[in-house]
């Protein structure tokens, strides 16, 4: 764990993919996949802190009701109105998205009937379709520019997202983000990390109608 921790993210000079692919071969055998939901229980549970913290802030300094709902952060982004800042690149459990995240996320897909036998699946699940709601909001309410690596890291998070939903014998409901998003068809651009072009485009609705409705 500390080491998938320490010597990765964005201090690195190595390419993100490549940082990702070594965090990949760390998490090996039962070991790795535990540690892999680790990661994304510590990743989705410092995320959900700091937006509490936030909206304990504003509330106080505004009377506005700001409720924090883990299975739907959507309302509390619009309510806020831009207040809230998209922290997920700086949480202080020190998880990068792109690089332990993302690492953790592709062990978890690739060996989700193992999942269900080493741990709860359930939270499991309903902690990547928060991240995943994270992400997704950060793009919508968050001024978060949409880059080919939030982009895979989104893709991946579908893609467990579904495998996991297909290893257990009764999958729970899709959580509302998922369920709104997929009513709609917006594509946004996606822009080449290292400068401003754009590169094509990504339409999340349509990613998750064309995995998670199968």
């Amino acid at each position: 764990m500390h080491e998938a921790r320490d010597r990765f993210g964005p201090q690195s000079r190595v390419p993100f993919p490549d940082q990702h692919d070594a965090v990949v071969r760390l998490l090996d055998g039962d070991d790795g996949l535990l540690v892999a939901i680790t990661i994304v229980r510590e990743f989705a549970d410092a995320a959900h802190a700091d937006l509490l913290a936030q909206a304990t802030g504003l509330r106080q300094r505004t009377r506005q009701d700001l409720a924090v709902h883990r299975r739907n952060y959507r309302p509390l982004w619009r309510a806020a109105g831009g207040r809230l800042r998209w922290t997920l690149f700086a949480l202080p459990c020190g998880l990068f998205p792109y690089v332990q995240v993302a690492a953790a996320v592709t062990v978890i897909g690739s060996q989700t009937r193992r999942v269900v036998q080493v741990a709860d699946p359930e939270p499991l699940l309903a902690h990547l379709f928060e991240i995943l709601d994270l992400i997704i909001a950060g793009w919508e309410y968050g001024r978060v520019r949409v880059d080919t690596d939030a982009v895979t890291l989104a893709n991946r998070l579908i893609a467990a997202t579904q495998q996991l939903r297909a290893a257990l014998a009764t999958p729970p409901p899709l959580p509302p983000p998922v369920r709104e998003l997929m009513r709609r068809n917006n594509s946004l651009d996606v822009h080449d990390p290292a400068c401003d072009r754009v590169v094509g485009t990504f339409n999340p609705g349509k990613a998750m109608r064309e995995s998670l409705l199968i």
